[in-house]
């Protein structure tokens, strides 16, 4: 009777921790919309980092290639959303790009983030002169 008290007990304190909260998990390269709409043909491999930044993925062997992939895991069951988008070059310039991103994630995580967790983070004070 204990043991099957003691496998009860064990069971139904495992089972619980599906409820337990789990932080969301955002990776990689976070692209602005703003700056993927100044993507154009013909651009160097210098202007395009200094748009979207360096490409998440170096790829030695497509070196005419840049992959930015970025992941977001939100929910409790751990499903992964992976979204990809790629800059092709021919001679250093900028042919084409295709992919997904996710266009608006800062903004979407500054709001997010105050349902959350709360408002806990330090507010903004004016600083005082001559103290």
């Amino acid at each position: 009777m204990r043991n099957l008290l003691l496998i009860a007990v064990v069971a139904l304190s495992t089972t619980g921790c599906g409820i337990i909260y789990k932080q969301p998990i955002y990776q990689g390269n976070l692209l602005q919309e703003k700056s993927v709409a100044q993507l154009q043909a013909g651009q160097s491999k210098q202007q395009v980092n200094a748009l979207l930044g360096t490409p998440s993925i170096p790829d030695p062997f497509h070196a005419q290639r840049w992959d930015y992939t970025s992941s977001q895991r939100v929910n409790r069951l751990g499903k992964t959303e992976v979204k990809n988008f790629t800059v092709f070059f021919e001679n250093d310039r900028v042919t084409r790009w295709e992919g997904d991103y996710f266009p608006n994630q800062d903004a979407e995580l500054a709001q997010k983030s105050v349902r959350q967790f709360g408002r806990n983070l330090a507010k903004d004070k004016k600083k005082r002169g001559g103290r």
